[in-house]
């Protein structure tokens, strides 16, 4: 008993020392290991918790899971429908019904599968359902983003479309994932990509590649190409937005190039094989659809996807209410059409474009975005409303709009005349007129009106190119983020605007500085008649009243336009007081015009989609028949209307009178030349007679001569461009363009003859300086000398530098005689002077007219007769 006790005490001393040791390691090897055991200890415990935590996660929600078993059993879909505002004119069903042929994999083109391998799951013979690798980089970017990133497989994929919904939450991508491994134990890779080729959308009703294949391209899935199995694999993504039929063929065309990128990438094909495939010009068939008002759709439809996901539209059986007008719609459709026909055996020109709104509410009411929606040859699909062009003219009233704002009046004064914008010799910008001709003076009102280029770009500079950008972007345009890319060229329509957003844009002025958003639907309800989305109308203000007015004025003054459109011309639409302008791109690549009334505004766009030339086709002659046939089209049709009583729910309405607009105010403005509308200012001068330079105070009265001067300037000479109204600027030629705008005003002040004799501009310094004055001085009488006789006899002296003219005498003031030339004695008459004290005064003038002076004071006795 003893020796165990003794063994257990030795064996408690070696386990406290070992503790000890470890404790306190002897070394850095053994501290590294200790650490070492640490990490490993606590990293086994995360990886336990962990796998407890997914475990106890796929338990709680694998209870509510459907049967992986019943993956053929779809959903009873009730299709989503779109109506005009009225609610009574069915626009379009998305997804009404599927269209859909089962094939087996075998049937189906390798090239297809390569494709979708490439494009959705390049590693999906690899995984077991799920990819760590791509769900890992999906949660960082949903962790560091806005939205829940899938990084989905296709097995995931297949689960999302036919199992489960495409919600974007927490709960629902477990479930996927749970599901998705099942799958695979369940099934084959084989039967999976069989399942999900048969089962994903294609859009435009297309379920599966089989249908997609009929329906795109007229030909099986087993004989697709290169070139079209790309364009398949690259529509699932967004099949709406990347639609062969949709607004954006550029975007199918580059992503089309990816798919075939990503194949040579992985090996299915080779690089040759990719090149000649991205070189294949592909035939699509016709989508006749039974769509109304395609483009519009299609705008909507690209609106809705995005907010509520493609899966929800299908299943909830939506109906959405509409901002369209049909019968306005069809107004515009058929001016389109016949414009476009017209256009195109005059100008060339083969596409055409409309778009109407109410500036009251911002509500789309017609929308043509190409003359054919059907005609694919010519991308009649494209929707040129909502792309992006060069506007021309169009873009001039958002310069004057920031010109008025900051001071400057539809009176002011410019000079169209040839003019270098640039400093830069190697890189002159000089602007032409449409005309190549120059009107010399004219009010910004007429320039506006004409339209007249140059003083357009002067009037961009004094309203300032990052001003005019901010205003124009208030107001609705959305394309000019970058104002450094831009120069004075913008107001001519240097930069690209987009149809849609310009005008909407005119619709401020329309409504006097108030914006009202752009909408496109009224409301949408579900299938209970629960309302999921209400317009909500938020107007603000984005532009002062009186400058609306003003615009409004300047675009609406037929008078004014006249000289170049002539009275009767496309943009007058007779007892109907409406503002227009055109536009017209170099080389004739665009054409447009876009015009409003108080109560409807309208913008038509003319071109080529290609960007081809058009045969000499300005906005007044191609864009500006088509606005006045639908403006006037709009009025009559609406008015008929209201007589025969035919409104709806949700009826928009047009005034039976003509509106007008309401004139801006007048204000008397600082009498400044140029501000005020004065081209050329009258300066009355005082000129000095003998020098002819200005007469100073020191000038003799009678050399003064009053003489009037015309001057003309630039703008530059009178006002500061940044306080219009301010003081004059102190030096002008401090501003970088005022020499640039004065050669072109000098040049057409002496050609036109205007100016005449140049005024002075230095003062005259022959009555000025005192060397040039005649010193006289009096020798007799001496000061305060006693005179008693009636004769003074007066002697003085007189030194001049140029000869002496006249010397007049002056006793207390009173002028007594006066002798020409030189002389230096005089005997004057006393006669009649009073006795007492008196001054003699003695002036001499030279031939200049300098005058010198001496005076003497006398005592005067008169003798005793």
């Amino acid at each position: 008993m003893r020796k165990v006790t003794k063994l257990f005490a030795r064996f408690k001393l070696k386990r406290w020392q070992s503790k000890e040791l470890n404790r306190f390691p002897a070394s850095k090897k053994g501290r590294r290991k200790t650490r070492f055991k640490k990490v490993v200890k606590i990293f086994g415990f995360f990886c336990l918790g962990f796998f407890i935590v997914v475990l106890a996660l796929f338990v709680y929600f694998a209870k509510d899971l459907p049967d992986p078993k019943k993956i053929q059993e779809r959903k009873m879909l009730e299709s989503t429908k779109i109506y005009d505002r009225t609610g009574e004119i069915l626009l379009y069903e998305i997804h009404g019904e599927e269209k859909r042929t089962v094939i087996p994999l075998e049937k189906v083109s390798p090239n297809l599968i390569n494709a979708s391998l490439a494009t959705e799951d390049a590693n999906f013979y690899h995984h077991f359902g799920i990819d760590l690798k791509g769900l890992l980089r999906g949660a960082f970017l949903s962790l560091t983003g806005s939205s829940l990133q899938s990084g989905s497989t296709i097995t995931q994929q297949f689960v999302k479309q036919s199992i489960l919904s495409s919600e974007q939450t927490f709960s629902r991508k477990i479930k996927e994932i749970i599901l998705s491994i099942e799958l695979e134990m369940r099934y084959s890779k084989h039967d999976i990509l069989e399942l999900y080729l048969n089962q994903i959308p294609y859009g435009s009703n297309l379920y599966g590649v089989e249908a997609a294949a009929q329906g795109f391209f007229g030909k099986n899935a087993k004989d697709l190409t290169i070139a079209e199995a790309a364009v398949l694999a690259s529509l699932p993504k967004a099949p709406t937005y990347y639609s062969p039929y949709g607004s954006h063929p550029e975007k199918l065309q580059a992503r089309k190039e990816y798919v075939i990128d990503r194949m040579a990438k992985l090996g299915m094909i080779t690089s040759e094989q990719a090149e000649e495939a991205k070189k294949q010009e592909l035939v699509f068939s016709e989508n006749r659809s039974g769509i109304k008002a395609p483009h519009f759709v299609m705008f909507v439809k690209e609106y809705l996807e995005e907010k509520y996901g493609q899966d929800y539209l299908e299943q909830s059986g939506l109906s959405v209410y509409t901002t369209l007008d049909w019968d306005l719609q069809q107004a515009a459709e058929k001016a389109v059409t016949e414009g476009a026909a017209k256009n195109e055996k005059r100008f060339g020109a083969h596409n055409a474009s409309l778009v109407s709104l109410d500036p009251k509410t911002g509500q789309i009411l017609a929308m043509v975005g190409s003359k054919n929606y059907f005609d694919l040859k010519n991308d009649g699909n494209v929707n040129v409303a909502i792309r992006p062009r060069q506007p021309g003219s169009s873009f001039k009233p958002f310069a004057y709009a920031t010109a008025f704002k900051k001071g400057f009046s539809p009176d002011t004064v410019l000079f169209d005349v040839q003019t270098n914008f640039s400093d830069d010799p190697a890189n002159p910008y000089i602007p032409q007129n449409y005309s190549g001709t120059f009107s010399g003076p004219v009010s910004m009102r007429n320039a506006l009106a004409k339209p007249l280029n140059i003083p357009a770009v002067k009037t961009l500079y004094l309203a300032g190119l990052k001003d005019t950008i901010k205003q124009a972007t208030a107001m609705g345009i959305s394309t000019l983020d970058n104002p450094d890319r831009f120069g004075l060229a913008l107001v001519l329509g240097g930069g690209e605007v987009k149809l849609l957003e310009e005008t909407a844009a005119y619709g401020v002025f329309a409504t006097e500085g108030i914006k009202n958003e752009t909408a496109s639907i009224l409301k949408i309800v579900d299938r209970q008649g629960k309302i999921v989305e209400d317009l909500k109308q938020t107007p603000r203000r984005v532009l002062d009243q009186q400058v609306a007015r003003q615009i409004s004025s300047v675009l609406s003054d037929n008078t004014a336009r006249a000289p170049v459109f002539g009275p009767n011309s496309a943009l007058n639409l007779g007892n109907i007081t409406a503002a227009v302008k055109t536009g017209t791109t170099d080389e004739y690549r665009d054409a447009w015009t876009v015009g409003y009334t108080p109560s409807i505004v309208a913008g038509v766009w003319v071109g080529n989609n290609n960007n081809a030339k058009m045969n000499k086709a300005d906005g007044s002659y191609a864009a500006a028949p088509i606005w006045n046939d639908f403006m006037k089209s709009s009025y009559a049709l609406k008015r008929k209307q209201e007589e025969t009583k035919k409104q709806k729910e949700n009826y928009f309405s047009l005034p039976q009178d003509d509106e007008g607009f309401a004139p801006p105010e007048t204000k008397l403005l600082p009498n400044k030349p140029m501000l005020n509308g004065q081209p050329v200012a009258e300066k009355v001068l005082n000129i000095d007679a003998s020098s002819g330079e200005l007469a100073t105070e020191n000038t003799p009265p009678e050399l003064i001569q009053q003489k009037t001067f015309k001057e003309a300037h630039c703008i530059l000479y009178y006002v500061d461009k940044n306080d219009p109204q301010g003081e004059r600027p102190k030096n002008p030629a401090s501003d970088p363009q005022f020499n640039n705008w004065e050669v072109g005003v000098a040049a057409w002040a002496q050609s036109a003859g205007l100016l005449g004799e140049q005024p002075p501009t230095i003062s005259d310094t022959t009555h000025t300086d005192a060397a040039n004055k005649p010193v006289l001085t009096i020798t007799k009488p001496l000061d305060n000398e006693e005179i008693t006789q009636e004769i003074l006899h007066t002697e003085f002296s007189l030194v001049s530098k140029t000869d002496i003219k006249q010397i007049d005498f002056f006793i207390d003031d009173s002028f007594i005689a006066s002798r020409s030339g030189l002389v230096s004695t005089i005997d004057l008459s006393l006669r009649g002077l009073g006795r007492g004290s008196h001054t003699l005064k003695i002036k001499a003038y030279d031939k200049n007219l300098n005058s010198g002076q001496a005076s003497v004071d006398f005592s005067y006795k008169p003798p005793i007769k």
